[in-house]
Order: structure tokens, then C-alpha cells, then sequence
């Protein structure tokens, strides 16, 4: 994972590539992903077409992206990089995950897997939107565990726990988001609890 500071350059790029993906994401909770095109996008975020091409290859790519892009990338590189070099991969992974997954993004993933579910269309980009993610992921572990674990090690931790993420986003397991109610769900477990237990079993080795 690259610490170096964003360029003034590059974090206005950030911005609107923000503004576009954020600007898609409302439009396609709004209506649908059949229910608006690119023009819709563009005139809502108040850039142009060709700016938008810049970005994107089409307004799914746009859409999936919302749920990944940070403002604050900068912060979230500095918490990391203010962890101690002999870091646990596993406690670098937690921290990472969190930072990650936090808040909005934790619902706009969510709500990406449920217009996937209804426009298969999108589904892809969601998948490579989480994979980002992922990757981000296992190139930190990598930084924090050079030299002291396998190469694959990395790729191995964080494929189990993002794996362990999908159906919780999904709604294929009975786990609580942030800030949503239980309505009855007595059974429910909620997110942080889950990831204790996820990071609890990879701590034990399962």
C-alpha cells in the first residue's frame, strides 16, 4: 500500500471521481438502474460527459465505485502507517477493516448487493468494487508482515476474511449493520460482534 501523500492533483481527481460515483449510486437508488443513463449522472454531479469518461467505462462502474471511494484516504493511510512495524497482520487487517467499512460505506456496500441481486448487470462491478477493497487489503499486509510470514500469507488472511465479509453484506447471515434495529430479531448478532468472533477465530486458528 503506497503512504505517500496524495498530490493536490490527484485528490481532485479523487473528488470528482467521487462526485460522479456518488452522484450514480443516488440515481440508481432513486430510480433503478434501468431508470437513468449517463447524462443523468453527469448533469446531477454537474460535470461533463467527457470528464465522466475519464472515470468510468459506464454508469454501473460508477455506481459500484460509491461504495469505495474515501475522502479520506490520506487519514486512513496515516492510521495504518502509524501502527508499529511488528504489527499482528491479523490486528493490522482488523484495524484496516474497519477503516474500510465504516459507517456509509458499510450500507452502500449493502445496498450495492441488493440492486445487484435486482440488476445482474451491476453485479460484476460490485464483485470488483469489493475486490478493490481486498486488494488494498492484502497489499497492507503484505507491507506490515514482509520478511516474517509466507508471500502468500497475506493473500491467504485476507481472502478468509473477506470472504466472511460477502454474506453479511449480502444478507445471507442474520448480523445487524450499524445503527439498523432488530425488529424482533432476537438472534441477531450485531456487526462488531461478529467481527470480534471472525477475528477471535482467525487469532485461535480457527
Amino acid at each position: 500500500m503506497n503512504t505517500n501523500k496524495l498530490s493536490l492533483r490527484d485528490m481532485k481527481r479523487e473528488a470528482t471521481a467521487a462526485a460522479l460515483a456518488d452522484a450514480a449510486f443516488e440515481l440508481a437508488r432513486e430510480r433503478g438502474m434501468d431508470g437513468f443513463v449517463v447524462e443523468d449522472v453527469v448533469q446531477k454531479a454537474q460535470f461533463s460527459r467527457r470528464t465522466f469518461a475519464n472515470h468510468f467505462s459506464c454508469k454501473e462502474e460508477a455506481v459500484a465505485t460509491a461504495a469505495v471511494t474515501f475522502e479520506n484516504a490520506n487519514e486512513a493511510e496515516d492510521l495504518i502507517a502509524g501502527l508499529p512495524a511488528d504489527a499482528d497482520p491479523v490486528d493490522v487487517l482488523h484495524r484496516l477493516l474497519k477503516l474500510q467499512l465504516i459507517g456509509d460505506h458499510l450500507w452502500k456496500m449493502h445496498e450495492l448487493m441488493s440492486l445487484s441481486k435486482r440488476h445482474p448487470t451491476l453485479e460484476p462491478y460490485v464483485l470488483s468494487a469489493f475486490r478493490r477493497l481486498q486488494t488494498a487489503a492484502e497489499e497492507t499486509v503484505s507491507e506490515f508482515s514482509r520478511g516474517r510470514y509466507p508471500e502468500s500469507y497475506p493473500h491467504m488472511l485476507a481472502g478468509a476474511v473477506y470472504g466472511a465479509i460477502l454474506p453479511l453484506l449480502d444478507g445471507s447471515l442474520n448480523v445487524l449493520l450499524p445503527g439498523q434495529s432488530a425488529d424482533g430479531q432476537s438472534d441477531a448478532a450485531t456487526f462488531d460482534d461478529y467481527l470480534e468472533t471472525m477475528f477471535g477465530c482467525l487469532r485461535k486458528g480457527f
